[in-house]
């Protein structure tokens, strides 16, 4: 008999590994995160706390079934997706895009962008219908038949891939006051009528038998003047000699003892199977219903390992040599970098030991360079989302640097590049009034309502 359904103790890896089986308030707890979707895949089972479904961080959960997925990672943005559709199908509309947080609190910064956006420049021009053309002959020579006119959309043509409202074709029936006789002819066979049984009986001499009919109605004969009748039968039978053997349906044995946890920290699954075997179906008989194996939640109680991460490295410390000055001229400096190794725990791998970086420079801070102005950058996003939207492009005073030597030789003899360092003051003629950022701002057409 099989254990209740309650709590069951399994021995596992020289310990004892609980197996939870009753539902209790908790989360709803999954193995797998969908990095691209943002969906829970590959569930486990509910009723467990945040903190023990997330033991191991590559899991995800939910609060209630009907919530949002949220990962056990830290918050962070999903890529963003592709733009979607413009908002209107001629002249210029907006089109946004979207991305999503991992977890309900924690990313900061703008969930939608939206940019302006064009399908064609023009919008489409319906035209108008030319004259009829004159009636066709009639399509018969007797009874009544069919007649055609056409007409041309060109009165004026339509633009812009616009069309006329209507069909260029028109149809009418014709009467040639003339009768035909009509000789009958079979339609087609109807489809056979089920077999008198869906099985042959094991040892049966008795065979079913299935018919099918036809009409004489393709077309009918007519009276006045009279038609030829269809010859032949409108019957046909035969023996259904292919019916399988009856069935015998089959029905499922005893469950099996379950397989060991499926993981070694954090949550996994425990597996139990069963057979098809009490009996088995025979001649084609209906296979057992429900599932060959059913998977149960398990608890190892072990935090899984976290790998560390490297944090973005820090900004480059000011470009130096010694107590020398070396600001705004072409001695060389140098100048370091930090990152630090985040989130190692529970025995997960360290980063390594590439933790800071050197480089030599010139120290450009402040430094007042003759400039030039640059060309317009490309058309920003259409700001707010909703509503009155603009977007903004600008031209920059960009200071011309030096041709200083990009490389220098150390006191080791090894050649090394030398980066500029510092944001220096570019010195550019009067633009539009302006003498380091010339903005231009433009309104975003057909902008959703907020």
């Amino acid at each position: 008999m099989a254990a209740p359904f309650s709590l069951l103790w399994l021995l596992a890896v020289g310990g004892y590994v609980s197996l939870l089986l009753s539902v209790s308030e908790g989360v709803v707890c999954y193995s797998d995160f969908d990095e691209r979707s943002g969906g829970c895949t590959q569930y486990l089972g509910e009723g467990v706390s945040e903190g023990d479904c997330c033991l191991n961080i590559k899991y995800s959960f939910k609060r209630d079934p009907g919530a949002p997925c949220e990962s056990c990672r830290a918050a962070t943005w999903s890529v963003w997706s592709e733009w979607g559709p413009c908002s209107v199908s001629c002249l210029e509309g907006v089109e946004s895009r979207s991305r999503f947080c991992t977890r309900q609190e924690g990313c900061k910064g703008e969930r939608i962008q939206m940019r302006a956006c064009s399908y064609q420049d023009c919008c489409p021009q319906s035209g108008r219908w030319g004259e009829w053309s004159l009636w066709s002959p009639c399509s018969v020579t007797c009874a009544r038949g069919r007649r055609q006119r056409m007409r041309q959309c060109n009165n004026p043509a339509p633009l812009c891939g616009g069309s006329c409202a209507g069909s260029s074709a028109d149809l009418d029936d014709c009467d040639t006051q003339q009768v035909c006789p009509t000789h009958g002819a079979w339609g087609s066979w109807g489809p056979w009528n089920d077999c008198s049984a869906s099985c042959i009986k094991e040892d049966s001499r008795n065979v079913p038998v299935q018919s099918r009919l036809r009409i004489c109605n393709k077309p009918t004969p007519s009276s006045d003047p009279p038609g030829r009748l269809c010859e032949g039968t409108s019957e046909e039978r035969r023996d259904c000699n292919s019916l399988p053997t009856c069935p015998v349906p089959g029905s499922w044995g005893a469950w099996q003892l379950p397989s060991p946890c499926s993981v070694t920290c954090g949550i996994g699954l425990v597996t139990e199977e069963r057979v098809c075997d009490n009996p088995a179906p025979r001649h084609g008989g209906r296979y057992c219903e429900g599932a060959a194996r059913r998977d149960t939640m398990c608890k190892i109680g072990i935090p899984c390992p976290v790998n560390g991460v490297w944090s973005e490295w820090s900004e480059w410390s000011d470009c130096l040599l010694l107590d020398t000055r070396i600001k705004c001229d072409n001695k060389v400096g140098a100048q370091n970098r930090k990152r630090r190794c985040e989130g190692s725990a529970h025995g997960g791998d360290d980063c390594g030991s590439k933790y800071k970086e050197n480089r030599y420079c010139y120290n450009f801070k402040r430094c007042r360079l003759n400039g030039s102005w640059s060309e317009w950058s490309e058309w920003g996003l259409c700001t707010p989302t909703c509503g009155q939207s603009e977007r903004t492009r600008e031209r920059l005073c960009q200071p011309v640097y030096p041709n200083y030597p990009n490389t220098t030789v150390t006191q080791t003899q090894k050649t090394v590049d030398v980066f500029p360092w510092g944001v220096p003051i570019g010195r550019c003629e009067e633009l539009n009034g302006q003498l380091q950022r010339v903005p231009e701002k433009r309104e975003c057409k057909n902008v959703p309502k907020c």
